[in-house]
């Protein structure tokens, strides 16, 4: 069974960076096209960014373009969000799941992907 968990959130002031790690246990990511989404209260689970199992095709929503970058590392079956030019918009519960084969994953809906992490809190404030 796949298990997914993130890390690496955090408080930071507008304009700081932040790297979200994905990391994956009992099974490999290689297989997987990965997405990272994110919910703030009240509000819903939106599409942040996602990438291809092999990593050579990523996209990102129109807020994020720009500043999110995400990546993978086969060997740490981990992947990445690095996120640059935080904005306080930025700010919530940060999830990774993986992309149901088969899915249209790459437009980042929540219904095509499965596996889901608990998620890693990112607050952008001053």
């Amino acid at each position: 069974q796949l298990q997914l968990v993130e890390s690496g959130g955090g408080l930071v002031q507008p304009g700081g960076s932040l790297r979200l790690s994905c990391a994956a246990s009992g099974f490999t990511l290689d297989y997987y096209a990965i997405g990272w989404f994110r919910q703030a209260p009240g509000k819903e689970r939106e599409g942040v960014s996602c990438i291809s199992s092999s990593g050579g095709s990523t996209n990102y929503a129109d807020s994020v373009k720009g500043r999110f970058t995400i990546s993978r590392d086969s060997a740490k079956n981990t992947v990445y969000l690095q996120m640059n030019s935080l904005k306080p918009e930025d700010t919530g519960v940060y999830y990774c799941a993986a992309g149901l084969h088969g899915s249209s994953w790459y437009h980042l809906l929540v219904s095509d992907f499965a596996s889901w992490g608990q998620g890693t809190q990112v607050t952008v404030s001053s």
